[in-house]
């Protein structure tokens, strides 16, 4: 069955809109919306939403949304702003707390993302960027169901077992360091480099991850996920149809997350690697304007990040630090291998307990196979001028990416984060000049 949403997208929007006003009525009747000291701007919908809560039920409504201004150099030189959003409804269901099912526990999300990446402006139409700015753009601007799936707990915790509709970056290479604008910095960096196998959120499809919690707060778990393109196309943000796939993504990952030393310091250590049945170009067997093999894709990654210390012995507050590498293979990949490091501060100043300071650095990196191949084509076409309009810019080494940010909990529920990013040669084109970016980000939870 597949609801196609570019018909209905006007019946599901006012569906939302009218669940959300229904359960929101009790808030303006009888809560504290706005209330600074509340989660939630529309505070507890008149105690029902704990209510809610403690029978199994809770809801996530959240509004997230970035911009970004050229200030300085990029492929389009002038100031230009750039502003995109998104929306999220979803909903966590506790399902031993609910009927009494032992271990279960059930989500489903709702993803609505609009507005303009200034990505473009910096970048070489003809090339393309590497990095995206502004994260929130990516993946288009429609609304779709992001999650929809069940997971069971089983052997007294040992094993769990998710199906649905699963994002991939929700369970693997998922990182809790850092609110960066830059998806150069965060979590799921492997879907970011390998983007035409490895399909992060908001983008779901069927499959499945298995999960072994291991002592010493050790895990290992697999995932198997349908491989489908017709997820990206907007009259498919509702699909449930499970034909036409091209082929399966399996991810294999182990995992520690130690809490260290008497202030129970995080830790979040991740090593994975991916196969991918979908076959692609092989750029090795280019000759004469075409592909002459087509391969499977394979690769894999590293994340460490710790807290290195707490702030008067609260973990809640202090420094951690976030290491990431991704390898991808050179006969299939645009970007055979990336490498990221942050530094993030929370709770810096004790008049600012919630507030926090980032800053990242990520290094892209063009595989030299592919340069090759763009090499070629211009020699077939007989171009060899970077002011031919029909040259094709040679993407040789590196793109690197700078980002600076701090962010004010202004309230529970309202975060407001300015940034500088810097981007040094974009698109990994050495004619486009560096880029200086200044943004504004703001996280509202309803």
């Amino acid at each position: 069955m597949a609801i196609n949403c570019r018909t209905s997208l006007k019946t599901c929007l006012t569906f939302i809109s009218f669940s959300f006003a229904f359960l929101v009525s009790p808030a303006l009747a009888g809560a504290a919306p706005f209330d600074p000291d509340s989660p939630w701007l529309l505070g507890d919908w008149g105690g029902y939403r704990k209510h809610l809560a403690d029978e199994g039920v809770k809801f996530q409504i959240d509004y997230n949304m970035e911009s970004a201004a050229n200030l300085a150099g990029g492929y389009r030189s002038s100031t230009t702003m750039r502003y995109a959003d998104q929306w999220v409804f979803g909903s966590t269901i506790d399902l031993e707390k609910l009927l009494n099912w032992k271990g279960a526990e059930f989500q489903a999300t709702l993803n609505n993302r609009s507005g303009k990446d200034l990505t473009p402006y910096i970048n070489d139409p003809r090339a393309g960027g590497l990095s995206n700015l502004q994260g929130i753009s990516a993946r288009g601007d429609y609304l779709r169901l992001t999650q929809f799936w069940i997971n069971q707990k089983l052997f007294n915790n040992w094993l769990e077992v998710k199906l649905g509709r699963l994002t991939t970056n929700e369970d693997f290479a998922t990182s809790g360091v850092g609110m960066f604008e830059n998806w150069a910095m965060g979590g799921g960096q492997p879907g970011h480099w390998r983007n035409d196998r490895w399909y992060d959120g908001p983008i779901s499809q069927w499959g499945g991850r298995f999960k072994l919690n291991l002592p010493q707060h050790v895990y290992f778990q697999v995932g198997v996920y349908n491989q489908n393109r017709a997820n990206f196309q907007k009259a498919n943000g509702f699909r449930f149809d499970m034909g036409h796939g091209l082929g399966n993504l399996i991810p294999v990952e182990l995992g520690w997350q130690p809490r260290l030393g008497q202030d129970k310091l995080l830790g979040n250590y991740r090593l994975g690697m991916y196969y991918s049945s979908v076959k692609g170009g092989d750029y090795h067997s280019w000759k004469d304007g075409a592909y002459h093999h087509q391969r499977h894709a394979y690769g894999g990654y590293l994340m460490a990040e710790q807290q290195l210390f707490a702030m008067k012995g609260d973990n809640t507050r202090g420094l951690s630090v976030s290491f990431q590498y991704v390898m991808n293979d050179h006969r299939t990949a645009k970007l055979d291998n990336y490498q990221s490091l942050a530094l993030v501060w929370k709770g810096p100043f004790d008049s600012r307990p919630g507030d926090e300071i980032g800053i990242g650095m990520a290094r892209i990196h063009v595989n030299n196979d592919y340069n090759k191949m763009r090499r070629d084509q211009n020699a077939a076409n007989d171009v060899s001028s970077y002011d031919d309009p029909s040259y094709l810019p040679l993407q040789q080494g590196s793109e690197w990416n700078y980002e600076l940010y701090y962010n004010v909990k202004a309230t529970r529920w309202l975060n407001l984060r300015p940034s500088l990013q810097v981007v040094t040669k974009p698109g990994a084109v050495r004619q486009v000049n560096d880029a200086l970016i200044g943004g504004l980000s703001a996280d509202i939870s309803f």
